[in-house]
């Protein structure tokens, strides 16, 4: 059985201004991931970027969060369920400018761990047991963004969003990847990866 256990903290009638408030969670599990990462976060993550390691495609950061593994097709063939252990914290404090005008700053972060066992079954699966590699599932993920919305009218808002996302990966070295989406099967160097994006939304409520 996996399990999770959340704590939370609300801060409200701040000095910087009414209707302010300050929000965490801290959140950890043991095989029962989606508690951690949940909501709309996806449950796996491939982040790409310039390679520095001549011979290679590109570079490229993996996290795969599952509530636990096993190999085998049946309990007679198969193994036991290794458990994923993982940890989050999550923070946000909003600001309103005016009654038309507010600001979020935000951000998380997550931990995950597999045991040796769960590695060892994930390495062999994925064939990353090769010389000049080194195959470790664990990451870590942190997001730091900020929104500001818009509501001209009562119901419609307008907002625009920048967050930078950071992927720290434990594997390290070269490994040949089969085709995937738009990337070539090709060698691809292992390291952490960064990135930034925007969202712009117009959302109207009746």
């Amino acid at each position: 059985w996996g399990y999770a256990v959340q704590g939370a903290l609300s801060l409200k009638n701040l000095p910087t201004g009414p209707g302010d408030s300050i929000n965490i969670t801290a959140t950890y599990s043991n095989g029962a991931t989606r508690y951690v990462l949940g909501g709309v976060s996806p449950n796996s993550f491939a982040i790409y970027g310039n390679n520095s390691v001549p011979g290679t495609y590109q570079s490229v950061a993996f996290g795969v969060a599952a509530d636990g593994v096993f190999a085998g097709t049946n309990n007679l063939n198969g193994t036991g369920i290794e458990k994923t252990s993982a940890w989050g914290v999550r923070g946000a404090f909003n600001h309103n400018w005016n009654p038309n005008w507010s600001t979020s700053l935000f951000g998380s972060y997550t931990k995950l761990d597999y045991n040796g066992t769960a590695t060892a079954l994930i390495c062999t699966g994925l064939g990353a047991n090769v010389a000049g590699f080194t195959c470790n599932p664990d990451f870590a993920i942190s997001q730091i963004g900020t929104v500001t919305r818009w509501t001209p009218v009562k119901g419609l808002t307008l907002s625009g969003e920048v967050m930078y996302t950071y992927l720290d990966q434990a594997s390290s070295g070269i490994l040949p990847l089969t085709a995937a989406a738009t990337k070539p099967a090709a060698f691809y160097e292992f390291k952490d990866q960064g990135v930034w994006s925007g969202n712009l939304r117009v959302q109207r409520n009746f």
